[in-house]
């Protein structure tokens, strides 16, 4: 079974000829990124192998989604125990103008301190979120004259497996301690 949008479904069951039918969601989420982290050096989707990424995709500027689901995620790292030590926490910026990697230091801080602010070009950020299928849009404010904007984006929080495989979906609006259940779930 894969949890997905935070309900379970069952994969096909599997026919006589094969020992079971792949999961259709399994290779729709996630893929290959190249970024800089909060400390300014380059990594890959690969430098977390052998660890489930928890990826979150926003921007340091936001101020509805991101204030609200960063927490979450922070609370049900904490809620995990030492269980939380096979997970790596990914803030993903769809910013690529203002999230910098200082920048992102300075707000990840503010979460939990094992969550890795990832930035970038606007070619390698792009590339994430396609990878993941994130919708990011720029909305220029119409009523600033100084051309300030801010970023329509998703807002789920995907669960990857330790060898980078989509795992789950996890909606905004899901409680820490549902978040803490389904991690303990697949990390069990």
């Amino acid at each position: 079974m894969t949890r997905a949008f935070g309900h379970e479904h069952k994969a096909a069951p599997a026919s006589p000829a094969t020992s079971a039918a792949p999961d259709p969601l399994a290779t729709q989420f996630g893929g290959p990124f190249a970024l800089t982290d909060h400390t300014g050096k380059r990594v890959t989707d690969a430098d977390f192998r052998g660890r489930f990424m928890l990826v979150y995709f926003g921007f340091t500027r936001c101020t509805d989604t991101c204030p609200v689901d960063l927490p979450v995620i922070a609370q049900a790292l904490d809620g995990l125990g030492p269980l939380a030590e096979k997970i790596a926490p990914l803030f993903i910026s769809v910013d690529p103008v203002n999230d910098t990697p200082a920048v992102m230091a300075t707000y990840v801080a503010n979460f939990h301190p094992r969550l890795v602010g990832l930035s970038g070009s606007e070619t390698e950020i792009a590339a994430a979120a396609k990878a993941y299928k994130v919708h990011r849009r720029k909305l220029i404010q119409a009523h600033h004259e100084t051309g300030d904007y801010t970023i329509d984006h998703g807002s789920l929080t995907y669960l990857m497996g330790a060898d980078g495989r989509f795992l789950t979906l996890l909606p905004h609006g899901t409680s820490a301690e549902r978040m803490t259940a389904v991690l303990r779930k697949y990390l069990s």
